[in-house]
């Protein structure tokens, strides 16, 4: 009986993934579509080679960053902008349309539906949502979590789509997944088989592998975007006082490609932050820790979610075999 069950829903989500698709068609213009406009196949080429494989996308990138592609001179790069403005609008609209273009986010449940009211129906598409706290505070478990409910059906508070994990600390733990999936009645291979997983080791590679995804993202039916966690490798990287002006720079990058990620493609983007030592939070500041990354992550993050462990009569979500669950007395 479960086994039909699990088999029902599993055909379900395709079925509704391939409806999906030609919806998710007309929120960006493939850049294949330029070839129409008088662009040579060879430029499109290089564009793709370089990340680039929507207009949406192209018109989010400066023309100085165009032409420093290989084989893109001011001229071409100049012709090319004015195809893709012809294509995507990236000019003024009216705040109906505005209205019109939000409808079309997708708000994902974290398993806990305190959370998720507080959420305002849960993780969000086209927004960054960040979660700092101290070690073993939930913050992965809710990364788990979230990759199993991102691929419910829509009318299930899910995404109905897949899910890309960048880990840069070694903590994703793909057994974690088999009993999550299980609660959510889905076939835990099936939710395994759309996580596409990678471990970055340098801020560098982490970099590169979400100038990657584009590619993925224009072809599947992504919804969620994990990075566990985005400052840990930056921390590393760079040291000391003498590099923290370029560091924050880099990191201002990364987290602008997050936002154009999440914007292009409708998708989610949660991110985990680690904490730091507060010597100016004073005597009278019970936990005097606050998030890594300064102001430029914190301008970033569209939503902040503080993660800490529950004593006295705070309100927690309660960790379970079932991943993030609302906790009960």
């Amino acid at each position: 009986m479960i086994g039909t069950l699990k088999a029902e829903e599993q055909s379900q989500l395709q079925l509704v993934e391939r409806e999906d698709i030609d919806d998710e068609e007309d929120l960006f213009e493939v850049i294949d579509k330029l070839i129409a406009q008088g662009i040579n196949a060879g430029d499109v080429k290089k564009l793709q080679d370089a990340g680039i494989y929507t207009c949406n996308g192209l018109m989010m990138h400066t023309k100085k960053n165009l032409t420093g592609i290989k084989g893109l001179s001011e001229a071409k790069v100049d012709k090319i902008c004015e195809a893709a403005e012809k294509i995507v609008n990236f000019g003024y609209i009216t705040g109906s349309d505005a209205l019109t273009k939000r409808k079309s986010i997708v708000r994902i449940t974290t398993g806990s539906q305190a959370l998720d009211e507080l959420l305002g129906g849960g993780i969000e598409t086209m927004a960054i949502t960040e979660a700092f706290g101290e070690f073993r505070s939930g913050k992965t478990q809710l990364a788990h979590t979230l990759c199993v409910s991102t691929q419910l059906p829509i009318n299930m508070h899910g995404g109905n789509g897949k899910v890309a994990y960048i880990d840069t600390e070694g903590t994703f733990r793909p057994e974690r997944i088999v009993p999550i999936a299980e609660r959510f009645g889905l076939d835990a291979g099936a939710v395994l088989d759309n996580i596409i997983y990678a471990r970055a080791f340098t801020y560098e590679h982490q970099y590169n592998l979400l100038l990657g995804l584009a590619a993925k993202m224009a072809e599947e039916p992504f919804r969620l975007l994990i990075v566990d966690s985005v400052i840990a490798l930056f921390r590393v990287d760079f040291t000391g006082r003498g590099e923290l002006a370029d560091r924050q720079q880099k990191l201002a990058q990364m987290l602008s490609r997050l936002i154009k990620i999440a914007e292009e493609f409708n998708v989610a983007v949660y991110m985990t932050n680690q904490v730091i030592a507060d010597p100016g939070g004073g005597v009278f500041i019970s936990d005097p820790k606050k998030p890594a990354g300064g102001h430029v992550l914190a301008h970033a993050a569209t939503i902040r979610l503080m993660f800490r462990k529950g004593k006295g009569e705070q309100r927690v979500c309660k960790i379970t075999a079932g991943g993030i669950a609302d906790a009960k007395d």
